[in-house]
């Protein structure tokens, strides 16, 4: 099932398939940035037939909303109360592309500023924001076919689902992201960061992730783990699928 050493996680699962009666109805993929959770999960959503919900958009979008109303990252109580009013919804497409609706108008193509990137750590560990988004996401997923993605999808969300949880090397997780940055550096502003910096952010993000009261980024016991490096998406997809049938 090895395959050579990949670049960024790319492949060609874009057929729909019928499912074996053997796969779960709810998969949540879980793990840090940068180890493949999008690029697997819509695969996989889309050789199953599945819908794809990416839970990171979601904080983003609220992120975007705050930062337009001019909230502090900081203030919990009234991200909080954000929290409880915005309508995030999130569409997703036939190649399991998604756009994101924020009070009905689509926001996807402000949701990877540096801003956003800036404040959403911030604005997602705030507990009542947690809670708000949880009780979403599991609303979401009651009529089942469909693979979430997220950080604590596995352990806190849908914690009754086919939980995987994914994983690569810091070396290859920053050079994925670095990748990811230079793909999209004509939409930025700034320059892009250095591959060690890159890394040094990562680092700061896994200790935020791993270390925040609610939520945290955990392995569930029941969890597939699979390690990404040296493997394409077809290879990862492939490991999933296997896993969970079984």
């Amino acid at each position: 099932m090895r395959s050579p050493p990949c670049r960024p996680l790319t492949g060609s699962w874009n057929q729909r398939t019928i499912p074996p009666v053997s796969t779960p109805s709810v998969i949540a993929i879980d793990g840090p940035v940068a180890s493949g959770k999008t690029s697997v999960g819509r695969a996989l959503a889309v050789r199953l037939g599945y819908r794809f919900v990416d839970t990171g958009l979601m904080y983003r979008a609220l992120t975007l909303l705050a930062l337009r109303r001019g909230i502090d990252p900081g203030d919990a109580a009234s991200l909080g109360g954000l929290a409880a009013e915005a309508e995030i919804g999130i569409v997703t497409g036939a190649a399991g592309t998604a756009r994101v609706l924020l009070d009905g108008a689509d926001v996807t193509d402000g949701l990877r500023t540096p801003a956003v990137d800036g404040a959403v750590s911030a604005v997602s560990q705030v507990p009542a924001v947690r809670h708000a988004m949880v009780a979403r996401q599991q609303r979401i997923a009651e009529g089942g076919s469909v693979v979430m993605v997220g950080r604590d999808i596995g352990t806190v969300v849908l914690p009754s689902a086919a939980k995987v949880y994914l994983s690569a090397s810091p070396a290859e997780r920053a050079r994925r992201r670095h990748a990811e940055l230079e793909g999209a550096k004509h939409a930025r502003a700034q320059p892009i960061p250095s591959i060690e910096d890159v890394r040094e952010n990562l680092a700061l993000r896994d200790k935020a992730d791993t270390e925040r009261a609610e939520g945290p980024l955990r392995v569930a016991e029941d969890a597939v783990r699979i390690e990404t490096d040296g493997l394409d998406l077809d290879a990862v997809v492939a490991a999933v699928l296997s896993r969970i049938d079984a």
